[in-house]
This record gives structure tokens, C-alpha cells and sequence, in this order.
């Protein structure tokens, strides 16, 4: 296979290289910051970060506020971190630190903060006076400051300043004069930036309830800093909203509950911040949604992510974006072909336009590597070789990110039903996948009572991580049980799923911290609600969607459990806890409530309601994903994500990864792995298609018969 061509940034990923600050999320305290003060000096802080003012700003809609009081043996100091997230590389490009700046009342230069900064890993710069640099501010009007590199104090002594992490303002001269000054685009730049831009052509502006979504055309234009989004009630007079950088083709204006016709227009700055003339004017105007409207909304939305951001190359899910654009995931880009699925029968998609990704995906996958027939979690967009993220021993198959792909594909192929052409085209080359995974293999030895997780060709069964439930991990042992190629006998449903061995009770009793339901079997009940079977009060709530985005729970029993009922257990235990809040978390309710996986403050993790693995972080997936179990309640989840909160929490690909209200954090980008199950849920919950077209598949029918299940009929809300 070949090796991966150099990386060739495009506008989007040139942005990234470039930025420090541009807006905040949230209102109140920027999330990216630290700030405080030793007496007799005071610094304004909310929560020991620096405010967020939207009174000024130079880029729409907010900027940073630094109010301060230098007194003579006092100190006081503000960091700007730079903003992360998973996959971001921190590779900055750049000769000169720039920002703008803004104050009420005229500031001599000398009378401003030093500044200096940190690099990533390593030394600081000395803090550096701005007389001399930065002229003495004046009232009322913004002035840039760009101040070289070079000119830091020691900064010849081997900075690498590609890796700055963050900018430091501290207190200077000890006037004891109160002063404030607004800092916004706060950057690394060039010296020198040529080029003039143009707006975007063929603006096109959609309103919903509380937001108009406007598009564009995709423009590579290196020339552009970021376009300026502009709105006006009647056409003629227009003010400045906010802004969207190159990584995007699209702006969300959530505007709340107007309902008059609004007009916007659109410009293109350049990297000097000079501005092209302005798009053709559009309009749109917010209406009331029905409840099933809302629905599409949603799940337009959500599908968006897997439409446009797949990988050019692979036409599968990016892990997360912004992030690393060649990082395919393979669980997630199964997700997504479900997605895509429901987009076709929903019209969103063209049935031809979806054919022609659908070749193209499994061009990839039949080229990409693969290890006894597995997939790797992580792939190269560009090539399908292995990206052992986790580790050198995570550089072979994954069981589990291959069963979901596996489990969209057998959706694919029933639901690409048409003769000859290229829908028998793909019939034939899914089952040619899907008759190609050795889950025996998996097995470790001929009678090895669990699958395996991962195996190496380098380290072989080195992770060492048998699949035990109650977890995502189901949807293995079915597929694994029915496969018509390489299968394992039906019997390891009990002695690997669902095991009661030492093993599983180690196992279970390792990750959960508890001996509730450590035979696999709970029995228990959470708040009034009892559990027949989980872990604890049942875990993240993704381990009810994953396995059942295609799996039908309705009706299936074992000896343990109807799956149904039992993941509506779940989630109406983990809405119990969200409303009980037990954490004392901000904002947590009956209808604000949702605990999974997801990307929060301190990184990716799996929130559940327990007070162990609650940090008051709420992930709209948890909640709108389980649709099929708790209709009513999803519902006013969702009106009050949307409703309520939607100036936070909604975006042009959805809803958020995550919103912490108490450390008033929101993510910063959408994952892979959250955004498909909210849209291929609530279909299963509207017509039940994805699950229909999985269980339509002849092997699916066999493996019920031969684990046991038994099919009944089980009420829904």
C-alpha cells in the first residue's frame, strides 16, 4: 500500500494554525483562560477567567474583557489558552503576534499590561513591556498590535514557537489608575499577507423555529481570514452577527423566537482584515415546527456531519471535526452509513448520490487494512493503513468497530434492494465483507469461551480485553454467532456475553466499582425503576444505541431480560439521577438530562449516573438517541436543548458533543461517534426503518433462533 502523501492544509486546517482566540462559545467567563490578582492590584474575574464582553468586539459577537488596577506591591496576570480539542494539531504558523484592542478611555502604551507567553512542553518568555511596540491606545477605537517574535525578550534562545500554548497579560507600571481594554483576534500571523478575497456565491438562507441556517458553495480561497456574517429586519440597515472560518460552508443564526422576515448578507476578510464587498442579500423567515418537523430538523442536522465532512478520499466519518482530517473512524463511519440510509428514504439525499458514496466507502474498506478479516478502529483516509491512536498495540483489528460497520452494512444491503446496476453492485461486495470477518478467529483458541477485542500482528492478543456485557459489545456476539463464514457457537452468548464466570465478575466488578450486577444479572431498582440487567444503575447510555442502531430490541428475551424494557430501564434511571442531581450541578433537571460518552472539559469520557463518573457534563445524544425507549421524555429534552438553550447548544451539524453549564464549557467539536445515533434513533422511533432493514437479513433470523431469544410483544410509551 502506498506511503501517506505530506500533509496539505487546506484553508480550514490554516485557520486552526493561525488562531488563539477569535470568539468565545459562551457568554460570561471564557473557558480558555485563567486569571487572578494579589492584593493591593485587583484584576475582574468570573470564576477566576477573564469575562466575555459583547458590547465590543471587532469580530462579531464578543471579544475579551481585561479590566485591571495596578497597585505597588501587588501582582496580577491573565492567560489565553490556546484552545484544544481532540486531534488538533499544534503546529502554529507565523511571524508576529497580533491582537486587537479596544478602550473606553485613551491608555498611554506605557501604562499597558506586559505580555509574554508559554510554549508547549517548555520555557516561557519573559514578560515584555508594550512602549515601543504599541502605540498609546485611543478612545474609542480599535487599534492592531502585531508585535514580532524576535522582539520577546530571550526569545532567541531556542523558542519553538509553533508550540505556544498560551499568551500571559500581567500587570505593568503600578499607576493605580483603574483601566479596561478589549482584546479580540488574538492571532499568529505573517508578516506579510497578500491577496484580496470574494464573498461567497449563492448564499442560500433556510428558517426553522429558532435559527436560519445560510449555505454556500465550498471556496478554497487562501486568501480568506474568515467570512463576516451580516442581518437586518429590513433589508437595509445591517449589523455585524458573527463570523465563520473556512473550515465551514455553513453559518447557524439562532435568533430565538422572532417570527419577521429576516435579511442577511455575507462578506469574505482577508488576512489583513480587509473586506471584500458583500454577497447578494437573502431572507428567511422563522415559522413555528410541528413536533415532527422538529424531528427532521434534528436529524437533517446531525446527518449533515457525515454528508459533508466525510473524508475526501474514503467518503467515511471523521473521528471529530475540527480535528485531524485524515482520522477515520471505523464504528463511527458506521454509524454514519445508517445515517446516510435514513437521509435517502427521508429525501435528503438523492437515492443515486447516495449510491455513488456507498461505492466509494466500500472501495475503501475493501482496500483498507484489515487483520483475520477486522477492520483497525482508526484508518488513514488517504491510504486505509492502520493508525494505531491508542498505542504501538492497538495496530491491528478491533472486533467491536467492525460489528458496527458490519451492522450498518447488512442494513445497506436490504435496503439497496433494486436489480442489476450498481445497487446489486453493492449487495454483492457487502456480503463479500461481511463473509470475510473470522470472528472465530476472535476467539483466541477453538474453545475459548469470549471474542477478543483486539488482536496485533505485531503483539497478538497483548490488550488482552475479552468482550463481557452488560456493555456496547453485544452487537459482536450476535454477528460473530451469525455469520455464515466464520461463526462461533451460539453457546457464548451465555459463556462470553453474558457470562457469570470469575472472569466476568472481576471484569465487571473492575469497571463498574460495584456488585451490582456483576453476574451480568442486576435486579435492583434506582430510583423506584428496577433493572434487570447492567452494571451498576446501567452504565452510559450509549450502550443502549450503539448495538441497537440496527438490532431490534423490541420483543427479545432471554433468559435475563427483555432488552426493550430493559434500555428503557436505563435511560429512565439515568434521567432519574439527572433529576434528582445529586452532584448539585447547574442546570440539571427532568428535561436537561443525558449522560454518555462524550468530548467535556477534561477530555473524552463516559459520563453515567453515578456520582464516580458525573462532572455535571450532559450529552444531547444520550437523551435524543433514546427516542425508541423514552419518546416523551426525549422530546422535551430536545425542546429544551433547542428552546431553552439552543444559543449554546445548537450548531449547524446539531446539537453539541457536550454543555457543562457549571464550568461553562460547551465542545468544541462533533463527533463521529454522537451525532449518527441521534438521527438513525429517532428514525428507528419514527418508522423503526434501520431496525426493520437489519433484521430483515436472513442470518440475523437464523442467530435468534439459535441463541434463544424469545419474541414478544412489549408496550411502548
Amino acid at each position: 500500500m502506498a506511503q501517506p502523501a505530506p500533509r496539505r492544509y487546506s484553508p480550514a486546517s490554516s485557520y486552526d494554525r493561525h488562531l488563539i482566540f477569535d470568539n468565545s462559545r459562551l457568554h460570561g467567563s471564557y473557558f480558555y483562560s485563567r486569571a487572578e490578582a494579589t492584593a493591593p492590584s485587583r484584576l475582574e474575574t468570573i470564576d477566576g477567567k477573564l469575562p466575555v464582553a459583547s458590547d465590543h468586539f471587532f469580530s462579531p459577537p464578543n471579544c475579551l474583557r481585561l479590566s485591571w488596577l495596578s497597585q505597588t506591591g501587588g501582582d496580577w496576570l491573565a492567560e489565553v489558552w490556546v484552545e484544544t480539542w481532540l486531534g488538533r494539531d499544534l503546529s502554529f504558523s507565523g511571524d508576529a503576534l497580533s491582537f486587537w484592542c479596544y478602550a473606553e478611555d485613551e491608555i498611554p502604551a506605557s501604562c499597558l499590561p506586559m505580555i509574554g507567553f508559554y510554549i508547549q512542553g517548555g520555557p516561557r518568555s519573559l514578560p515584555m513591556q508594550l512602549t515601543g511596540i504599541a502605540s498609546d491606545l485611543p478612545a474609542k477605537r480599535w487599534i492592531r498590535v502585531k508585535i514580532p517574535l524576535q522582539a520577546f525578550p530571550n526569545s532567541t534562545t531556542g523558542f519553538d514557537f509553533s508550540r505556544i500554548e498560551k499568551i500571559v497579560f500581567t500587570q505593568g507600571i503600578d499607576d493605580g489608575a483603574p483601566r479596561a481594554i478589549y482584546i479580540d483576534e488574538l492571532k499568529l500571523t505573517a508578516a506579510s499577507q497578500d491577496g484580496a478575497s470574494q464573498p461567497p456565491g449563492e448564499v442560500v438562507a433556510v428558517a426553522y423555529d429558532r435559527h436560519v441556517d445560510l449555505s454556500w458553495p465550498e471556496v478554497s480561497d487562501p486568501a480568506v481570514e474568515y467570512y463576516q456574517i451580516y442581518r437586518s429586519r429590513d433589508g437595509q440597515d445591517f449589523s455585524s452577527i458573527g463570523i465563520q472560518s473556512p473550515h465551514y460552508n455553513h453559518y447557524c443564526d439562532y435568533v430565538g423566537p422572532i417570527r419577521v422576515k429576516l435579511f442577511y448578507k455575507i462578506t469574505a476578510v482577508n488576512h489583513d482584515y480587509l473586506e471584500s464587498r458583500a454577497s447578494v442579500t437573502v431572507s428567511a423567515t422563522p415559522r413555528t415546527l410541528s413536533d415532527d418537523e422538529l424531528l427532521s430538523m434534528v436529524q437533517e442536522a446531525c446527518f449533515r456531519y457525515y454528508w459533508e465532512k466525510a473524508h475526501p478520499n474514503a467518503g467515511m466519518a471523521l473521528e471529530n471535526f475540527p480535528g485531524d482530517e485524515n482520522l477515520v473512524a471505523l464504528g463511527a463511519s458506521g454509524f454514519g452509513i445508517l445515517a446516510l440510509i435514513v437521509a435517502v428514504a427521508r429525501g435528503l439525499v438523492s437515492r443515486d448520490a447516495a449510491v455513488e458514496r456507498f461505492l466509494q466507502i466500500i472501495r475503501f474498506l475493501e482496500n483498507a487494512d484489515r487483520f483475520h478479516g477486522a477492520w483497525p478502529h482508526y484508518l488513514d483516509g488517504r491510504t486505509g493503513n492502520v493508525i494505531p491512536l491508542f498505542g504501538q498495540y492497538d495496530n491491528g483489528g478491533d472486533l467491536v468497530e467492525t460489528a458496527f460497520m458490519i451492522q450498518a452494512l447488512l442494513a445497506a444491503r436490504q435496503f439497496f434492494n433494486r436489480d442489476g446496476g450498481a445497487e446489486m453492485q453493492i449487495r454483492a461486495r457487502i456480503t463479500a465483507l461481511w463473509e470475510a470477518v473470522e470472528w472465530d478467529w476472535y476467539r483466541r483458541s477453538p474453545d475459548g469461551e469470549f471474542l477478543y477485542w483486539h488482536w496485533s500482528p505485531d503483539f497478538g492478543w497483548h490488550i488482552n480485553h475479552p468482550l463481557i456485557g452488560w456493555n456496547e459489545t453485544l452487537i459482536a456476539y450476535l454477528l460473530a454467532i451469525a455469520s455464515p463464514t466464520h461463526p462461533v457457537p451460539a453457546s457464548m452468548y451465555y459463556s462470553g456475553w453474558a457470562s457469570t464466570s470469575e472472569t466476568a465478575q472481576r471484569y465487571r466488578q473492575t469497571w463498574g466499582k460495584t456488585t451490582h450486577g456483576y453476574h451480568y444479572h442486576n435486579g435492583n431498582a434506582y430510583y423506584g425503576i428496577p433493572l434487570a440487567v447492567g452494571v451498576g444503575s446501567g452504565g452510559p447510555l450509549f450502550f443502549t444505541h450503539y448495538s441497537f442502531l440496527g438490532f431490534d430490541p423490541r420483543g427479545k428475551r432471554d433468559r435475563y431480560a427483555d432488552y426493550f424494557e430493559n434500555n428503557r430501564a436505563i435511560a429512565r434511571i439515568n434521567r432519574a439521577y439527572c433529576a434528582a442531581n445529586p452532584g448539585n450541578y447547574r442546570g440539571y433537571s427532568q428535561d436537561f438530562w443525558g449522560l454518555s460518552a462524550s468530548h467535556d472539559h477534561s477530555g473524552y469520557l463516559a459520563h453515567e449516573p453515578s456520582p464516580r463518573a458525573d462532572n455535571g457534563t450532559i450529552t444531547p445524544t444520550a437523551a435524543l438517541a433514546s427516542f425508541p425507549y423514552t419518546p416523551d421524555a426525549s422530546m422535551a429534552a430536545l425542546k429544551h436543548f433547542y428552546y431553552d438553550l439552543g444559543d449554546k447548544m445548537w450548531g449547524i451539524y446539531g446539537f453539541c458533543d457536550a454543555y457543562n453549564p457549571t464550568v461553562n464549557y460547551v465542545s468544541n467539536i462533533c463527533m463521529g461517534l454522537n451525532q449518527a445515533p441521534i438521527t438513525v434513533m429517532i428514525e428507528n422511533y419514527r418508522s423503526g426503518l434501520p431496525w426493520r432493514l437489519f433484521m430483515a437479513n436472513p442470518e440475523i433470523t437464523a442467530m435468534l433462533e439459535r441463541v434463544g431469544f424469545v419474541s414478544e410483544t412489549s408496550a411502548q410509551d
